[in-house]
């Protein structure tokens, strides 16, 4: 057994109130950490989905049924959009812009289709298949959060609750970040757990 220094064992323990701190912000990391998980939840799920689509069809016709069996799911499907009620928005980092549009003759079925760089102008018109991630506005991930606001700010135009969007281009390796961002946050609430039992330990 090592020798243990007097002087250590004669040091005073620290203040319970900075150790009270100390544990309070590591419980509220771990927990701000596990939010983000959750938050993250349906991102991880559509990443480890199927690698083939689901074919919903005709968008015009598919039933309310259907539609909720393929909720963050890879699908896809025809339809013509409507542009009355479209919202026309970028992100950061990308030369590319994005429109969110409805399907023509419904008001609970949206697609988000991108538009390549230089070819926004008005000749440009939306393409009729799709192949990508259903989600609903109501629980999109951190990329459509607040989308439906948005389009109703901007338009005017209501987005029914419950409303779906399908986002064109988007297969499930697109959300393989997920994946790795919620390990790390995981990882990062173990951590602090582990600091909050050493804490309490040495307490007792």
């Amino acid at each position: 057994m090592d020798d243990v220094d007097p002087e250590l064992i004669d040091l005073p323990d620290p203040p319970r109130s900075q150790r009270t701190f100390t544990i309070a912000v590591l419980g509220l990391g771990a927990l701000a950490a596990l939010a983000m998980v959750f938050a993250l939840r349906q991102d991880v799920l559509y990443a480890l989905a199927a690698g083939q689509p689901s074919s919903l069809g005709d968008l015009h016709g598919a039933t309310p049924a259907a539609l909720d069996g393929h909720i963050n799911s890879f699908v896809s499907g025809d339809a013509l959009l409507g542009v009355v009620g479209g919202l026309r928005y970028e992100r950061p980092l990308r030369d590319d812009t994005f429109r969110a549009l409805p399907v023509a003759g419904r008001d609970d079925l949206w697609v988000e289709v991108r538009v390549p760089a230089g070819q926004e102008n008005g000749r440009w018109e939306p393409p009729r298949s799709f192949q990508g991630h259903l989600e609903r506005f109501d629980a999109a991930g951190p990329s459509h959060r607040g989308l439906a606001a948005a389009i109703e700010e901007a338009t005017a135009v209501r987005v029914p609750r419950g409303a779906l969007l399908l986002v064109d281009g988007e297969d499930p390796t697109h959300a393989r970040w997920s994946i790795l961002l919620a390990s790390l946050l995981l990882g990062f609430a173990a951590w602090n757990a582990v600091g909050i039992a050493r804490l309490v330990r040495r307490v007792t």
